[in-house]
């Protein structure tokens, strides 16, 4: 392992999560590099901490040092808790160096060990390497069985050590060569940042469904699953990592591959409703425009007589905002979210819990009372917080709530490296438009239409069926990759429901 690699976080930082998250989908991950600077990795602590939306229970970081070799950091919590302390960061000294925060999954695989928390470290013939990963391997098990009947012994429950098993195994010469080799016997979804003792590696998969951006820095290369972390280490967005590429940075530039079969692209759509930040750029697009554009569309085609446009912060702000352009009703925050309630909800009482989405939502009574309001969301999910926050607005003396959902229904799980519940805990897989109206308690509930999404992100004719320019599977049930784990363990696809 690593010349430094505390294999016990000193301290568990993990933070509980908050009843109002239980309501949410989350990205698992985030991956950030950075070769070519001085004290690399503490630009690897400014970008995990730019892409901290994207994972909030553990984060690590790995550099290299030619004096030192690797060295290697991981903790739970957030990494401004964490890699922001100069006595741990004098601990990853080097030029080169890659990070990962992680967001666990409810479950079995919420008990998080330090073990599971990435980058990981693998000693090869020709040198040592390091992986990162945003995604999910969708045949991960069958893998696994693989190479322990071959005899590899693992150490985490992450999908994700089995490439950097799947590289010991490879006869390929260089650490590149046995990259691709690995990644090629892996199935479903990944953005991969990884490094050697000279060389920065990014890889994303063929249907591209993870994001993966490269940017310069100076006389250094930076790589990042969103272009917003660019923006904190001063560094220029060059580019996306193309679906299928494979970049090598090294002191002499960057050099491209296409490793893989060429496929159709399937992009996450659901980067740009909800996982992405808003000052972030998908596909040559404003994250935030795009969301702002699906408000537009939502207002086209679900109007309702109205006072108010309120946004459950802060996800639903940008449609908000759109919704109301569009219909003419005015914008206004009827509900106020407090920025500062992580850290102090360590150990809550039950009367505390109890009070749940009233810790992190506060409505603003003086502008609700006596108003139609439009609620606006990014989406429902199992409906929980939705209801908490319609008995809110009520409380608060309001005459009509109306939900507003900037995408389609959420009927189907995700396996591509996205927290989903099962498809049986999904309030749209078991109900009608008419019957979550009923359950919310609510005057009226619409969701923007799969074609009208397709629209919002520039594809102006909407969705083709036979042709889907994303992956939209949790909304259509349209897999573009059967998840062969999940299939084994019973998961009915939709053509055989």
């Amino acid at each position: 392992m690593p010349a430094t690699d505390p294999d016990i976080s000193p301290d568990d930082n993990r933070l509980p999560r908050h009843p109002f998250d239980d309501d949410k989908l989350h990205e698992e991950c985030g991956v950030f590099g950075v070769i070519g600077v001085s004290e690399a990795a503490n630009f690897v602590a400014l970008g995990l901490h730019a892409l901290q939306h994207r994972g909030q229970e553990a984060g690590g970081i790995v550099s290299y040092h030619p004096d030192s070799g690797f060295n290697s950091a991981r903790r739970f919590g957030y990494v401004r808790d964490n890699f922001t302390k100069a006595s741990l960061m004098e601990t990853l000294p080097g030029s080169l160096s890659i990070g990962h925060v992680r967001y666990s999954t409810a479950g079995s695989k919420g008990a998080t060990q330090i073990r599971d928390v990435q980058p990981f470290f693998g000693e090869f013939a020709m040198g040592g390497a390091a992986i990162a990963h945003n995604g999910n391997i969708t045949n991960a098990d069958a893998l696994r069985r693989e190479l322990i009947e071959r005899g590899s012994i693992f150490q985490s429950s992450s999908d994700s050590e089995c490439i950097i098993h799947l590289m010991a195994r490879s006869l390929q010469r260089t650490i590149p060569e046995r990259m691709k080799d690995a990644l090629r016997r892996v199935e479903g979804a990944f953005s991969v940042v990884a490094m050697t003792r000279t060389k920065l590696i990014g890889v994303r998969d063929p249907l591209g469904v993870r994001p993966l951006m490269l940017g310069k820095i100076g006389d250094g290369w930076a790589l990042s699953s969103e272009t917003c972390a660019f923006d904190i280490i001063g560094a220029e967005f060059e580019r996306e990592i193309k679906p299928g590429e494979m970049v090598v940075i090294t002191s002499e530039g960057v050099e491209s591959f296409k490793p893989f079969e060429k496929k159709r692209a399937r992009f996450c759509i659901f980067e740009h409703v909800y996982f992405s930040r808003p000052d972030s750029i998908l596909g040559g697009q404003s994250v935030y425009e795009t969301r702002r554009q699906i408000g537009v569309e939502l207002a086209r085609e679900a109007p309702v007589d109205a006072d108010l446009v309120c946004p459950v912060p802060d996800s639903g702000t940008p449609a908000a905002i759109g919704y109301a352009s569009e219909s003419g009703i005015p914008y206004g925050m009827g509900i106020v979210r407090n920025q500062y309630m992580g850290r102090t909800f360590i150990e809550p009482t039950e009367q505390i819990r109890n009070m749940g989405v009233r810790l992190k939502l506060n409505v603003n009574h003086a502008l609700i009372r006596g108003k139609r309001v439009i609620l606006v969301d990014d989406s429902v999910v199992r409906g929980t917080t939705s209801r908490k926050i319609k008995e809110m607005i009520l409380d608060a003396g309001a005459k009509e709530v109306h939900f507003r959902i900037a995408s389609p229904p959420t009927a189907w799980p995700c396996f591509y490296g996205v927290d989903t519940p099962e498809r049986s805990k999904l309030l749209a897989a078991t109900m009608s438009e008419d019957e979550m109206r009923e359950y919310l308690g609510v005057d009226s509930i619409r969701f923007v239409s799969l074609d009208g999404l397709y629209r919002a992100v520039g594809e102006v004719d909407g969705r083709n069926d036979k042709k889907p320019q994303y992956c939209d599977a949790c909304f259509s049930g349209d897999y573009p990759v059967e998840p062969a784990d999940q299939i084994e363990k019973g998961f009915a696809l939709k053509a055989a429901e």
